[in-house]
């Protein structure tokens, strides 16, 4: 609504004043033609003996005149009433201002701006009321003002904006009501989505376009630009993406990279965006020579030299420098050494294109903690955000510390924001540590549905929370339904125990299958409390204890052979067993962006009590790298595991290892392995041993990135063998002492808001005539 202001400062007597003015004006022109000296003009003035203010409801004549500032008796020129009329009318308070002089008397007369009676928004479909009425300065039952109505629409085309809806458009309405009321309408049109049609990059000769595309959180739009939002253009994801480039190029050695400018041209039609990011990568640079140096008398060099880890040679990355430089004041706290800090001095060496460090140990400052302070969590206990600090009230302060527990508390996935920041304490020898929050939801349900080559549809139900009670533990519900089988779950994990770098765990589960590619039933549940914590920087254990309970039924009508008929009449069986777990994970750290290395080795000892004695070993490992410009991805993988059973009773088919196509692609759920055969049946009856090697690589297939589709092809070989007691037989057993098994493979993966999804197609190139191949498989891709 426009501003409509009337201003008449002088009516009658201004009217008079002009006249006299334009003769006056006469006079001094025919005075200048004849030559003579004009007489003077003389401004009129006026005195005003009593002031009437005329329209004022809610506004005091006291507040009208303040604006105005004319006093009674007051001498005032028509400029000083010009100004009167403009403070009156700046005010903000009236939507029409008019001042009429009538002799002695100066009137003032006022249209006062309507109450808001209520705020509606109308034509809004992508965003809900409840998130744009927060943004409003117009409130109910307060006076209305163009300029406020006028800003808060422009707040909810900003917020249209910010969804990439850079046509939105916001209009104020007014509809009168009685009572000098009005209902205060925003209309809304929401306009068409900006989309990003296009992101490319000039002057990267190091890796492709497909590549760094890859490293931004903006997508192009592509097959699904109707669920995927990251399609959208948003201005302040594009510095984000300018950010995540430089700290792509930094950690690959590229120091000198820099980004010269970045382009956004909205195509004619402005339904979409051209983004052009102009690069100088530079030379990769390498680490040269590096030392440990201090000038304080009590620092031993050569301890401190043995906690840096970087070798000449490596890839410079500053994630790396960052890491020695807390492995080094790691070690000052080990020797009691405190107010140690590490300065990296780095010297280039062109010509070889290295890069020197010189890790300088000083005594920093004597400043202490006094106090940590933690605002914005309603939610979350205060001591689930404190103990990602490893620094307390009274300790030394420390910068990089706190910008470490910074980062851990955002890994934490609480919170939407997470601000730390220190400031001066009470004295300048302490600081105080604030911590501002922001909350996000962290709880989900899924209902969905499943499809498996091996097991058909089947329904998943699932709920999860990740900050139960705002402890920080995460609590998980699940069921998962098929054709022919039932799975229940429970998960809760307690990740500080006893506020120590101590998880505890504890799992529940049921499941039960009614001929899952067999002729028998089975039933199982099992209890497994355990506590993981960590060992190195990369290495954690778990210890772990396990209860299980099995059992082996045969259906009515059910052929099957003599082992697996021996093994059910033993009954139901509870089997108790003390376990642990190494892993080793590169990952932890990510120091090493083109490649990445698991190692895992677990063992369950079992005869804690329970029916059965054994020992469960299972070993994997994982290496994977990037190659050709980041742009394939190259993966090797070994699998292995021994089942040893020591008492009077041997291992049944619901304990020994079975190859699914998670461990070796090619074959059925059972398809490969021991098995017996007979009239009627042939039962897969798994092993006590298995080895499996998987080789595989990942592609671009040259199709834009934005349908999220791309190749790959795969190798595994592998075998599964062993067996208790095959003297039940009462067919014919094969494959006891296992043979290799060979499988080539292409793969298709295709990225989509369901999940990524993965084809298989598979060959055999050794197999043995029994096994059964499954040359076909749709499974959800995983990264290892």
């Amino acid at each position: 609504m426009s501003k409509t202001a009337v201003a008449r400062p002088c009516l009658s007597a201004l009217n008079g004043f002009a006249k006299r003015s334009a003769i006056a004006v006469f006079s001094l022109t025919s005075a200048v033609a004849l030559g003579t000296v004009p007489t003077p003009v003389v401004a009129q003035t006026f005195v005003f003996n009593d002031v009437r203010i005329e329209g004022a409801q809610r506004i005091e004549p006291g507040t009208i005149l303040s604006y105005a500032g004319i006093a009674r008796g007051q001498t005032v020129s028509a400029s000083e009433l010009n100004d009167a009329f403009q403070n009156i009318q700046n005010s903000g308070l009236f939507e029409s201002v008019e001042i009429v002089p009538q002799g002695s008397t100066l009137i003032i007369r006022v249209v006062e701006y309507p109450t808001i009676n209520r705020i509606a928004i109308e034509g809004n479909r992508r965003i809900e009321d409840e998130d744009l009425e927060p943004l409003l300065q117009s409130q109910s039952r307060r006076v209305y003002s163009p300029s406020t109505a006028e800003a808060d629409a422009n707040l909810i085309a900003e917020a249209y904006i910010q969804q990439g809806r850079i046509a939105a458009r916001v209009q104020p309405r007014l509809i009168r009501r009685s009572d000098n009321r009005v209902d205060l309408v925003f209309e809304v049109f929401e306009g068409g989505v900006a989309e990003v049609e296009r992101i490319a990059f000039v002057g990267n000769q190091k890796f492709t376009d497909r590549r760094l595309r890859r490293v931004l959180e903006t997508k192009q739009a592509g097959l699904l630009r109707a669920i995927i939002t990251r399609d959208t253009f948003i201005a302040d994801r594009i510095q984000f993406d300018r950010q995540l480039l430089e700290d792509f190029y930094s950690s690959r050695g590229y120091v000198d990279f820099r980004i010269t400018g970045t382009n956004a041209e909205l195509a004619a039609e402005r339904d979409g965006y051209f983004v052009t990011f102009n690069v100088e990568e530079g030379q990769q640079f390498r680490f040269g020579d590096i030392t440990v140096t201090s000038d304080l008398a009590e620092v031993d060099i050569a301890a401190f030299e043995r906690a840096v880890s970087v070798r000449p040679g490596k890839v410079y990355a500053p994630q790396l420098v960052d890491r020695d430089i807390e492995r080094l004041e790691r070690r000052a706290v080990e020797e009691g050494l405190d107010f140690i800090r590490v300065e990296p001095r780095v010297t280039r060496n062109d010509r070889a294109l290295t890069l020197d460090v010189e890790y300088v140990l000083t005594r920093g400052p004597r400043i202490f903690v006094e106090r940590i302070d933690i605002e914005g969590n309603t939610t979350t206990l205060d001591r689930v955000v404190r103990r990602q600090f490893e620094t307390v009230e009274g300790d030394p302060f420390n910068p990089r510390e706190i910008r470490n527990a910074a980062e851990r508390i955002r890994a934490l996935g609480f919170f939407a924001d997470a601000e730390v920041n220190a400031r001066e304490g009470s004295t300048p020898q302490q600081v105080i540590v604030d911590v501002d929050v922001e909350e996000q939801p962290t709880g989900s349900i899924s209902i969905g549905g499943s499809y498996s080559t091996s097991t058909g549809f089947g329904l998943n139900l699932s709920f999860s929370e990740r900050n139960f009670i705002g402890r920080g533990q995460q609590l998980s519900l699940g069921l998962t339904t098929s054709e022919d089988s039932n799975r229940y779950s429970f998960n809760f994990v307690e990740p500080a125990l006893l506020g120590r770098d101590l998880a505890f765990g504890i799992g529940l589960s049921y499941s039960n299958t009614e001929r899952q590619n067999a002729d028998y039933n089975t039933e199982s549940g099992t209890f497994s409390p355990s506590l993981t914590f960590p060992i190195s920087d990369n290495g954690r254990l778990q210890l772990r204890y396990t209860l299980e309970y099995t059992d082996l039924t045969l259906p009515d009508e059910s052929d099957v052979g003599g082992i697996v008929t021996a093994e059910a009449g033993q009954g139901a069986l509870y089997q108790s067993s003390i376990g642990y777990r190494f892993s080793y994970d590169t990952r932890r750290t990510g120091l090493d962006p083109d490649a990445g290395v698991l190692l895992e080795f677990g063992q369950d000892f079992g005869g804690v009590g329970g029916d059965t004695t054994f020992v469960r070993t299972n070993v994997r490992a994982v290496a994977q790298r990037l190659a050709f410009s980041e742009e394939v991805t190259l993966r090797a993988i070994f699998e292995g595991g021994a089942l040893n059973y020591t008492g009077d009773e041997g291992s049944r088919v619901t304990d020994r290892f079975f190859l699914g196509s998670s461990l070796m692609r090619g074959f059925e759920p059972g398809g490969i392995g021991p098995r017996e055969r007979g009239p009627g049946f042939d039962d897969a009856l798994g092993g006590n041993y298995f080895a499996v090697a998987r080789f595989e690589a990942e592609f671009p297939l040259g199709l834009p990135e934005e349908y999220g589709i791309s190749g790959g092809m795969f190798y595994d070989v592998g075998s599964l063998w062993g067996l208790d007691d095959s003297d039940a037989a009462t067919g014919e057993v094969l494959f006891e002492d296992g043979s290799l098994r060979q499988v080539v493979g292409l793969s298709l993966f295709w990225t989509t808001p369901l999940g990524p999804l993965r084809f298989n197609f598979s060959e055999a190139l050794q197999r043995e005539d029994e096994d059964k191949e499954q040359n076909f498989e749709l499974t959800i891709s995983t990264d290892f």
